[in-house]
């Protein structure tokens, strides 16, 4: 729990002073003039008015980032060169980690307890780990006969678009940045609609690291123009978006309608944990199944929304989840004592209420959902669990992205992989055994790009993250994520 009390961090934050302007070679104001309400979904308050870009913009910034992919000074500059920037936007991240929480915790809800001790350090962390991996990535010589050499070089794309969600709006730009910049890139990144006010701050802290103007952009405005308008532009090579599967669809047809340029998506989930019947620590699954559902307001891609548990536990387990879920204390995301703080905005929090009614007409029992009383905005949501769903059922199936919790009993193993796969989603899965060689067998027929074993949405910036099926394609994190933002280069030789 945080050092610092709710008052003391109420404090804080009324000190903070947002930035504002968009970032093209330095901050600008969009030549419309518009701008768009940067609102507090724990207070409903204005927290800025945040320029709103527009296509002209977007001509803008590519611009300004194919001139300094081809000058070079980034694109063709040393690992070692590339490394020392990062290193110095890293530490200046590090120095500002309470600046850059309290943004994330103001313009997202988020709590301030994570976004302080995970989501600030992580970004930091994330981009340390790729400028040190850049002296350690090696191109190949291919096999040839004894007049030749073949040399195989990754080299970087150009300009990369990097279109980010809100529900972790620094780590999951960072996701993005990190691997582009590291390969030599130059980006844009387009933030969400409703969380732009920590990567804006984070633009200012690359320029006073010394990244060369022009190399890393930061465009706000809506999806439907500057992400169109990026998706569409024939300046932009690669375009890496995280979000609703509906929306990377359009990215696809983006590219092709344009330049052909690379997609790499991470869209939608619906994500299942199975609880097999040989396990004897009741209340440690309930804890992680609990955390898998609510943690960030359920506001998680990877989020575990669905419980397929066999029924020899099934009745027990069930009670201690919704046990926990009716105790989830709702409230203040500054509060360091809060456990769930509000979904992002009043439109979101409409789209889980109604899921929630829609569940509920779908379930066999109910515990908790609705809105809860007395808050200071209608975005505090109360957990739900959803008890005898079936699996083909709307709740079942569609990402809520809010605390919605199906319940689904099964009587084999076979039943519980079957459930747990139906779905047209394959980002991740959970699964909870005592049983080595089950949690092997099981572990492998589950069709997730991650699947935690006996813990919680296992993640580490040294593993690939990513799906399958309408889940999307490519994987962020690893060094895998460099394949998205490089091309491999055959230089043959003759020289016999």
């Amino acid at each position: 729990m945080s050092a610092l009390s709710h008052q003391q961090w109420q404090k804080r934050a009324d000190a903070i002073v947002p930035v504002t302007t968009a970032w093209i070679d330095g901050p600008v104001t969009s030549r419309s003039g518009r701008t768009r309400a940067a609102v507090n979904p724990a207070t409903g308050a204005v927290l800025a008015e945040v320029t709103e870009c527009d296509e002209h913009d977007v001509d803008l910034a590519v611009a300004a980032a194919r001139r300094a992919f081809d000058r070079g000074h980034w694109s063709t500059a040393s690992p070692r060169e590339r490394a020392t920037v990062l290193h110095r936007v890293a530490r200046l991240i590090e120095d500002h980690v309470e600046e850059l929480a309290l943004l994330d915790t103001l313009d997202a809800g988020k709590r301030i307890v994570d976004t302080t001790a995970i989501d600030a350090p992580g970004t930091a962390a994330i981009l340390r780990w790729y400028a040190e991996s850049l002296d350690k990535v090696y191109g190949e010589v291919a096999p040839t006969g004894a007049d030749d050499l073949a040399v195989v070089t990754r080299e970087p794309l150009g300009v990369v678009a990097a279109i980010v969600p809100w529900n972790y709006p620094l780590e999951l730009a960072m996701w993005k940045i990190a691997p582009a910049l590291a390969a030599g890139n130059s980006v844009i990144l387009k933030p969400a609609e409703d969380s732009p006010l920590s990567v804006l701050r984070l633009a200012e802290l690359v320029a006073e690291a010394g990244m060369p103007e022009g190399v890393f952009s930061v465009v706000p405005g809506a999806g439907p123009v500057v992400g169109q308008a990026l998706g569409r532009h024939r300046g932009v090579d690669v375009v890496t978006f995280t979000g609703s599967t509906s929306t990377g669809q359009l990215f696809q047809q983006y590219a092709g309608q344009s330049n052909l340029k690379q997609v790499w998506l991470e869209a939608g989930g619906k994500s299942g944990v199975v609880v097999l019947d040989d396990v004897e620590d009741l209340d440690a699954v309930a804890d992680g199944v609990a955390a898998g559902i609510f943690t960030n307001a359920g506001q998680v891609c990877s989020a575990t929304s669905r419980l397929v548990v066999q029924r020899g536990v099934a009745d027990e387990l069930v009670q201690r989840v919704v046990s926990r879920a009716l105790a989830v204390r709702v409230g203040d995301p500054l509060d360091p004592a809060t456990e769930m703080g509000p979904v992002v905005s009043e439109r979101q929090a409409a789209r889980v209420l109604e899921l929630m009614r829609t569940g509920a007409a779908e379930a066999g029992t109910v515990h908790g959902g609705g809105v809860v009383d007395g808050m200071p905005a209608g975005t505090f949501v109360r957990p739900q669990v959803l008890v005898g769903v079936d699996a083909a059922a709307t709740i079942a199936q569609t990402e809520v992205f809010g605390p919605v919790l199906s319940v689904h009993v099964v009587d084999t193993v076979d039943e519980a992989v079957s459930v747990a796969n139906a779905t047209p989603y394959a980002l991740a899965a959970g699964l909870w055994t005592d049983g080595l060689r089950r949690a092997h067998g099981v572990a492998r027929r589950l069709r997730a790009g991650t699947v935690s074993v006996n813990c919680v949405d296992a993640l580490d910036v040294s593993t690939p993250f990513g799906g399958f099926g309408q889940s999307g394609y490519g994987r962020d994190l690893s060094l895998h994520a460099l394949d998205k933002f490089t091309g491999l280069k055959t230089t043959w030789i003759r020289h016999g």
